[in-house]
């Protein structure tokens, strides 16, 4: 908890930067704002799993149980959000938080919107740049779920109605991240990940439907006619390109009262780990089902969780591990770059991953390039127009026609029973 007094531009992002991988932060005195400031929420793999009822090491087991018994939200009336409404949002305590950036940005904000061919709802997290009192860019990936349904309402002549909230359950954060099939709505896995028991409560203004527990919820329109220039820091830690993004203009802005500003440090931990994260867990599924050998996937720090990833396999045939390439790069098509290890070698280790590449790795047969290729937007060294790259794959494991005596990590009975302190 943090009592001193603290400025909106970089003190929180500095503090919170400080703090990085360990405690979360509660600012309560923020200059220029009668809200609260929470950072660093879901900063750890320890605290992302009690977010979803789950321990460090069975984080991708608890997303499986989660994803096996969603449901439906239960309804309310008289959501704690309703406390109070305003038809201006300047006294929000967005934060600024690098240099170079174009302004403060809304970094925890989820957008909620109605899925033109389903019906159903679609919650995805999208961060927002003030322009004034009422009028925010909001970043949308072009294919993506709130872009196409962006693009169905402009086809249509209309804005998009949607609702943004901003403080909710880690548990509600973590299914607003997941990367679910066009028309399945997000918060039945946020029902699952808390056992059933999540409510949601309508909106007044475009009757979307949110979660009741949320401390902030802003009404309005995604204007089908009008956008503005912004570029922003990314996972990767460095400046996206500028583009040009649709903007987004408040209706109305409720909160409940002391309410607790989000706030969510780009290229981060938390924001690492709530996007990276439920992609893990669902690369490990798809993986899990198509290959018994399969025993976990990392998604890489180096690789700034979202670019590189190490499967750890046990091996039955030569050509297994290109095949688990293959379908890795199918299961999330921003990764540049799939290693495949042995089950003796740790996926979360960089340390252990290299040591496969040294010792069972030969370039000229277990390198596969894929050329040309659709990757992620936030690669600097790609082709960000065009969203063209090139892939790597790497079979780092024991080839099956050499002796495997040869590739056996030396042990010592008895080493971890042995403590110095004995000595």
């Amino acid at each position: 908890m943090v009592k001193k007094p603290v400025s909106k531009k970089y003190e929180i992002a500095a503090v919170t930067a400080r703090a990085d991988g360990s405690d979360a932060l509660l600012f309560e005195n923020v200059r220029g704002s009668g809200f609260r400031v929470v950072s660093n929420l879901v900063g750890t793999r320890g605290r992302f799993a009690r977010a979803i009822g789950s321990r460090a090491d069975k984080i991708h087991e608890g997303m499986a149980a989660a994803l096996a018994k969603q449901g439906r939200p239960r309804m309310v009336k008289g959501a704690r959000f309703l406390e109070n409404t305003l038809s201006d949002a300047s006294g929000l305590p967005v934060v600024t938080h690098f240099e170079k950036e174009p302004g403060p940005f809304i970094t925890s904000s989820i957008a909620y919107a109605r899925n033109p061919d389903t019906g159903a709802q679609n919650s995805s997290f999208h961060r927002l740049m003030p322009i004034d009192g009422s009028h925010f860019s909001i970043r949308m990936v072009e294919g993506r779920h709130l872009h196409r349904c962006f693009v169905d309402a402009a086809e249509h002549g209309e804005d998009l109605k949607v609702a943004v909230v901003v403080g909710v359950h880690p548990a509600v954060a973590i299914a607003g991240a997941y990367q679910a099939d066009w028309g399945k709505d997000e918060m039945e896995l946020a029902a699952g990940i808390l056992g059933g028991r999540l409510s949601l409560a309508q909106c007044p203004q475009t009757g979307l439907n949110v979660p009741a527990g949320s401390e902030i919820v802003m009404e309005g329109r995604i204007l089908r006619d009008r956008t503005h220039e912004e570029w922003m820091v990314e996972m990767l830690q460095t400046y996206d390109h500028k583009r040009k993004q649709p903007v987004f203009e408040l209706d109305r802005l409720h909160h409940r009262d002391d309410p607790i500003f989000h706030d969510v440090l780009a290229g981060y931990s938390e924001h690492r780990l709530l996007m990276g994260m439920p992609v893990e867990s669902k690369i490990n599924t798809v993986l899990k089902g198509a290959f018994p050998g399969v025993r976990g996937v990392s998604m890489t720090g180096g690789g700034c969780s979202w670019l590189h990833a190490v499967v750890q396999a046990s091996k039955k045939k030569e050509d297994e591990p290109r095949k688990i390439i293959k379908k890795t790069f199918e299961a999330h098509r921003s990764l540049k770059q799939v290693t495949v290890v042995d089950e003796d070698i740790d996926p979360g280790s960089a340390e252990q991953v290299e040591y496969a590449m040294a010792t069972r790795f030969q370039a000229d047969r277990d390198l596969v390039i894929i050329r040309d290729v659709r990757g992620s937007s936030l690669d600097p060294s790609s082709d960000q127009k065009n969203l063209k790259t090139a892939k790597m794959g790497i079979d780092a494991t024991r080839p099956l026609r050499k002796r495997p005596e040869g590739f056996e990590i030396a042990r010592i009975p008895g080493l971890k029973r042995t403590s110095l302190e004995n000595y």
